[in-house]
């Protein structure tokens, strides 16, 4: 007669940065949950209790003391089950990125993390201390190591914990998105169990938190690299996992694989979840948002619907003597399609009282890209307007390609709360607004289809001022994800000349970039928290 199977409950939850008091509630809950559903052990994510990543919050006094105090209520509460919860562990000056056991009332076992990840945007080394050793706990009978995230892409812990006797991988994780994320977790994880011949079960964090969007798919890997389970993508989810002792070892029982989704699917339910966080955790009533008739605004708005619902999102037209009938005509069927609050709102007038008293400071000065900017800046005004006395929050529409080159406006175009679109680049903006029509209608076809233009003057296209976008994107994503230098992108094919223009407008627009809005990161390398490069600098790509 076989033994039961060891029986863990996996939390999947969305929880919140500095929320400590709500964070403490759902881990109870999930001990709840855990217990009705008659699990061993329950596992939830890294750093559960204070969220992910907390940053500098780690420093206050107060923090620490709030952390400490939902420690002792977890244990308190005798949860009826046992639990295993990420926490920054105080230990005099030092804190650990640390996974506690709480059994009997008590903290019974304790892993500080042992590899601390310091690059992209990743910086522990700023807030924690390593841990040096293996955590081995008894859950019935089974002797299971606990790991925290960066401990299996290294593969010392792995090891060390297989040494000291383990028979199985517990692994609670906050890894955030980027595309094709998943793909290579799994092919970590498959090397850790190849390489110490455990089975893992590794549990990951889902939500939005700022910048970063962490997309769930936790899984369950047998000892030979195959997944044996999946819990589903950008959703809180709730999974039983099952091990059973075969022949000695300890097998996990087939369950439910959740499908690896497109990589379209992956990044548009990237930024509709994120839009959905950042707008909730900060409790704004809904969003505002200039309409263009362009691609790029089109598709922040089927976002904010779907994040969001309709009845929270406003889009506003704001037309100059520049706008084509054509955009006017897309936007309005656009809004009506989505059923949003439309708004149309004429900056005609805005735009000649401001040139009007700029007359002496523009006398014998002819027309160039300040009106340009003079148009931009009147619509930024429009809708921080709009904004302050709604309460709504001011999403911008701005592309990774844009913000890369300076083709945007600073305080006009830029101006706004959040910038959703941010690390998409132009061609994945199209693929995305492809993908989002093939669901349901949301964007009209000639919006996709029309040559992009920032109709700021008479007859105006992206391309009188960049490369195409076939182009420009590669040559981006070479320099900007690959650090690749101008001789070898330019043996990608690409000119030279064309290159070092590209190469010295991103440089140039740093100070830009600076003062932009956090946007969602979904590519390898995304502007803002893992883009460290100097304003003032004499450097010289080549």
């Amino acid at each position: 007669m076989r033994d039961a199977p060891l029986r863990l409950f996996l939390a999947q939850y969305d929880l919140c940065v500095g929320d400590i008091d709500g964070n403490a509630a759902r881990v109870l809950e999930a001990a709840e949950r855990g217990a009705a559903s008659g699990a061993d052990l329950v596992l939830l994510p890294e750093l559960a209790l204070s969220g992910y990543p907390p940053e500098d919050l780690l420093f206050h006094s107060g923090f620490r003391r709030q952390v400490q105090a939902a420690v002792r209520r977890l244990c308190d509460r005798a949860l009826g089950v046992e639990v295993i919860v990420g926490y920054p562990e105080y230990h005099g000056t030092e804190i650990f990125n640390s996974a506690a056991l709480i059994r009997g009332g008590r903290v019974y076992a304790n892993h500080r993390k042992q590899a601390l990840p310091n690059y992209r945007v990743f910086d522990e080394k700023r807030y924690f201390t390593a841990g040096n050793a293996p955590t081995l706990v008894d859950v019935r009978g089974a002797r299971v190591a606990m790991l925290v995230c960066e401990d299996i892409w290294e593969p010392e812990p792995a090891r060390a914990a297989r040494a000291a006797g383990a028979e199985a991988l517990f692994v609670i994780n906050a890894s955030p998105f980027q595309m094709h994320k998943q793909r290579e977790r799994e092919s970590v994880a498959a090397e850790r169990v190849r390489e110490t011949g455990l089975p893992l079960v590794y549990l990951n964090l889902v939500g939005g938190q700022d910048e970063l969007v962490f997309d769930g798919n936790s899984f369950v890997m047998a000892a030979d690299g195959a997944v044996t389970q999946r819990l589903p993508a950008w959703r809180e989810a709730e999974a039983i996992v099952e091990l059973e002792r075969i022949d000695g070892r300890l097998v996990p029982v087939p369950a439910e694989i959740a499908p690896e989704l497109s990589e379209e699917a992956s990044v548009y339910e990237a930024l509709v979840l994120g839009v959905r966080d950042y707008v909730g955790k900060h409790h704004f009533p809904g969003v505002v948002m200039g309409l263009s008739g362009g691609v790029d605004s089109a598709l922040t708005l089927a976002i904010a619907v779907d994040a969001l619902g309709a009845d929270r999102v406003q889009a506003v037209m704001m037309p100059s003597r520049y706008t084509s009938q054509m955009s006017l005509d897309d936007a309005k069927a656009q809004a009506q399609l989505l059923a949003v609050k439309y708004s149309v709102i004429s900056i005609e007038n805005m735009f000649e009282v401001t040139l009007a008293a700029l007359t002496a400071e523009f006398e014998g000065r002819r027309p160039d890209i300040t009106e340009e900017n003079i148009q931009s800046r009147c619509r930024g005004v429009l809708l921080m307007a709009i904004s302050n006395k709604t309460g709504s929050m001011l999403l911008t529409t701005g592309n990774k390609s844009e913000m890369a080159v300076g083709y945007a406006t600073l305080y006009g175009d830029m101006a706004g709360g959040f910038a959703p679109i941010k690390d998409c680049s132009k061609l994945l903006v199209y693929r995305l607004s492809n993908y989002r029509n093939g669901l349901s209608p949301a964007i009209p076809a000639r919006v996709i289809e029309r040559p992009p233009s920032a109709e700021l003057r008479d007859d105006q296209k992206d391309t009188d001022s960049l490369p195409p976008y076939e182009v420009l994107d590669p040559i981006l994503e070479a320099f900007i994800e690959e650090d690749l230098s101008v001789d070898e992108i330019v043996a990608r094919g690409f000119e030279r000349a064309t290159v070092g223009r590209v190469l010295e407008m991103v440089k140039r627009c740093e100070y830009k970039r600076r003062q932009a809005p956090p946007g969602i990161r979904i590519s390898g390398r995304a502007f803002g928290r893992d883009w460290r490069y100097p304003i003032t600098s004499g450097y010289r790509a080549r």
